[in-house]
């Protein structure tokens, strides 16, 4: 294994994360940092907190009867729910490629992975998935709703024979909704359907990815048992300040994500009349690209856009079925004019 790596973007159009890249408005960095300076960064974290649990339920349409919990990052989430489902015989299954913290959480907390590979196409293999949950009764399934890297939203339908499955195993699901604000739909419509789903969020792709804020949602006695193991004061002072005043100015955030989902449309058009690249719908704000031709290329590229000063993710190494792809981050106009400059100089 390795340490989670982060790439050095210094001087770089740094479109390699999924972050958003508009900053607070200068008059609402000002108001912040007025409530951040009067905090009392003297006192552990107290029923402020609570505030924040509250006003995330209101702003995700929590349904009745369910709770909600916080961690450090969606990360922290998932390193939970691996330590609360370390049981005999207890195992971890995940679509392939997806989120690496899902393998990696479980493999550290000694529980076993299943990785089951998606399409060629990049979708669910229901046959595949049915019989490893069979075969494995897996205690956490991960379905990514859009998928991170491959930015689609799986079909429905094949979602809730997934989900039945499991509940008939006795397992958990868990809907990460990482990036949800970007996403034509959202599994909250349809979470009360069934007692053994959880559904993951994070304020990082809201545009508080400095914040390190993630919360999940579920029914309230799974809720209970999963916060069992979370750490005390796990949510700083500075952490749930920053994302109250971001509910309280909501509006700002949403306006970034409508600009974010315009310009992924733009790219998409732009990127789809480029000659040497494939492309796949994106519900995200990352697209999914493969560098066509023989050989490494997508490394090629991967370099040729950085000489040229632009930080995308080559991710051609970490499942077979991404070969000579590399991720891109949707960014500002102009951003997304440098990285298809260096991208097709690049080629």
């Amino acid at each position: 294994m390795h340490a989670y790596a982060i790439q050095d973007s210094a001087g770089m159009v740094k479109l390699d994360a999924m972050e958003n890249p508009h900053r607070l408005p200068a008059s609402l960095q000002a108001d912040l940092g007025q409530r951040l300076g009067a905090l009392a960064l003297n006192r552990y974290p107290d029923g402020r907190v609570n505030d924040l649990r509250h006003a995330l339920a209101d702003y995700a349409r929590m349904p009745e009867g369910f709770d909600i919990m916080l961690g450090n990052g969606s990360d922290e989430l998932i390193a939970l729910l691996a330590m609360a489902c370390d049981v005999p015989g207890g195992s971890v299954l995940a679509p392939l490629p997806g989120f690496v913290m899902y393998a990696m959480s479980a493999q550290l907390q000694g529980l076993k992975f299943i990785g089951v590979d998606l399409t060629p196409d990049f979708e669910l293999d229901e046959a595949a998935m049915l019989a490893a949950i069979h075969q494995h009764k897996p205690s956490i399934t991960y379905l990514a709703y859009p998928n991170n890297p491959t930015a689609n939203l799986w079909d429905d339908a094949v979602i809730e024979k997934i989900i039945d499955a499991v509940g008939e195993q006795g397992g958990l699901v868990v809907m990460d909704e990482a990036y949800q604000p970007f996403s034509s739909k959202s599994y909250i419509d349809r979470i009360t359907r069934h007692s053994h789903v959880l559904l993951m969020r994070t304020m990082s792709k809201f545009g508080l990815a400095g914040v390190r804020l993630g919360y999940m949602m579920g029914p309230k006695a799974l809720i209970a048992e999963i916060d069992k193991v979370r750490p005390p004061y796990n949510i700083s002072v500075l952490n749930y300040e920053c994302a109250l005043f971001a509910l309280e100015h909501q509006d700002v955030f949403v306006a970034q994500a409508h600009d974010l989902v315009a310009q992924r449309e733009l790219l998409l058009a732009a990127l789809g009349a480029l000659a040497g690249v494939k492309v796949w719908k994106s519900d995200a704000n990352m697209i999914l690209a493969r560098v066509l031709g023989d050989g490494d290329r997508a490394a090629k590229v991967f370099e040729g856009m950085k000489a040229r000063k632009v930080l995308v993710k080559n991710v051609s190494k970490m499942h077979p079925l991404l070969h000579n792809c590399l991720r891109l981050t949707v960014g500002t106009f102009d951003e997304n004019a440098q990285m298809l400059a260096a991208l097709e100089e690049s080629l």
